[in-house]
């Protein structure tokens, strides 16, 4: 399975951003999609969360009311709507897939989201 991430830039503090990640090489809906992020000099977070058929999601409280996560089981792909920007969203952002009845996920390579005036 492959995942690839698009949409990071610069933006300024208050401004938006939507992140895409595109999958391909296997069943994208039986697979639960997370966004994560790694901020420079720290580990790395998880930011959200969808099941596979997008009835739950999960926030991180960091990003609560400010991100959402929504995914397009047609175009196999999973967003991270990003509103309300911060200074300290700025990280590489990466998405994952996983199933965890069989143990198998899948990464992204990860997209640099810079949040500066």
């Amino acid at each position: 399975g492959q995942l690839v991430e698009s949409g990071g830039g610069l933006v300024q503090p208050g401004g938006s951003l939507r992140l895409s990640c595109a999958a391909s090489g296997f069943t994208f809906s039986s697979y639960a999609m997370r966004w994560y992020r790694q901020p420079p000099g720290k580990e790395r977070e998880l930011v959200a969360r969808i099941t596979g058929d997008g009835g739950s999601t999960y926030y991180a409280d960091s990003v609560k009311g400010r991100f959402t996560i929504s995914r397009d089981n047609v175009k196999n792909t999973v967003y991270l709507q990003m509103n309300s920007l911060k200074p300290e969203d700025t990280a590489v952002y990466y998405c994952k897939a996983v199933r965890v009845a069989v143990l198998v996920e899948y990464w992204g390579q990860g997209t640099q989201v810079t949040v500066s005036s």
